[in-house]
């Protein structure tokens, strides 16, 4: 509306539209903050990382798009909501996400709940767990989801998902290494002498620069849209748990590790066929309770095998 006095009407558009946003503000700057924490990945970069070391045992991050693994998965959230993971996001609990020890950041995952059959694509952004005899740590959505908070921990299987997880690195990468581009030169312009009115000849158009080239793409997984997907159910088997305490291409190795280990418990050697070859594992168990794995796992590890991990099978 306006008033004797106030500026021009389309100053006056421009400061009521200010004082319009002011008003707002709070209420607007309030949602974009949930927003914001809701992608959880604004801020946040591809990485691998270096070699480290978590009480004694140490881990390799590597990119590794065949990667399937058997075990336990336990859960965080209040106590680490709302800081940085450890690719420069922000972890918001209440979103799908997940920690591994190796896997690149960020990647995704499918996490199976084979105490239950829930399945569902999980975002991993952060390293973790810090216990031996955990191979995830699920946000607390994630859990909810999988049927596990209450109890938890559950038995899972994590494969990941090779495709979207390469399409999602070489994305991130390609910005990250995106060198910095000259402002373009202004478009070149031919200046003609125009011909007098009424005249036949018509005047010469004006000449532009080529436009550039399209520029290439790399097409990027919808974070959002996977880890929105429904859960689904899947049929399971009944699992029990083993400590794994080593696998060798040669059966003398795997002989002298279960003599070894035979003071501890009963101990077993099975003959598999890998992709790497065959292979001869040396396990204990089956183990009566999540805790009895543990306790034997920590014991193993502490007799000289860190090699040595929970499984379930």
């Amino acid at each position: 509306m306006k008033r004797g006095g106030f500026p021009p009407a389309r100053v006056l558009l421009l400061v009521a539209g200010c004082v319009l946003m002011s008003a707002c503000s709070e209420t607007k700057l309030a949602t974009y903050a949930v927003k914001e924490a809701q992608t959880g990945q604004d801020g946040g970069g591809y990485k691998i990382g270096k070699p480290y070391q978590i009480q004694g045992v140490w881990y390799y991050p590597a990119e590794d798009y065949n990667y399937q693994e058997t075990g336990v998965a336990s859960w965080y959230g209040p106590d680490f909501h709302g800081k940085y993971t450890a690719n420069g996001e922000i972890f918001d609990q209440n979103q799908v996400t997940a920690a591994h020890r190796t896997l690149p950041l960020p990647s995704f995952v499918r996490v199976t709940n084979l105490d239950n059959g829930r399945s569902l694509v999980v975002r991993v952004n952060d390293r973790g767990p810090f216990a031996h005899s955990r191979i995830l740590d699920l946000s607390r959505r994630a859990a909810q989801l999988l049927g596990m908070e209450q109890q938890g921990t559950a038995r899972v299987k994590v494969e990941i998902m090779a495709d979207e997880s390469r399409a999602l690195a070489m994305r991130l990468k390609s910005k990250t290494d995106e060198p910095q581009v000259a402002a373009a030169p202004r478009e070149t312009v031919q200046a003609e002498t125009l011909p007098p009115p009424g005249s036949r000849e018509q005047a010469k158009p004006i000449v532009n620069s080529a436009p550039p080239p399209p520029r290439q793409t790399v097409a990027e997984p919808d974070a959002q849209q996977l880890a929105n997907q429904p859960v689904r159910t899947v049929a399971v088997k009944p699992t029990q748990m083993y400590i794994q305490a080593g696998a060798f291409q040669r059966y003398d190795n795997a002989n002298r590790l279960s003599a070894a280990l035979s003071g501890m418990g009963q101990t077993k050697i099975t003959q598999v066929v890998t992709k790497g070859g065959t292979m001869f594992r040396v396990r204990m168990g089956p183990l009566p309770s999540l805790d009895a794995a543990d306790a034997l796992l920590e014991k193993v590890i502490a007799s000289g095998y860190p090699e040595a991990k929970l499984v379930v099978d």
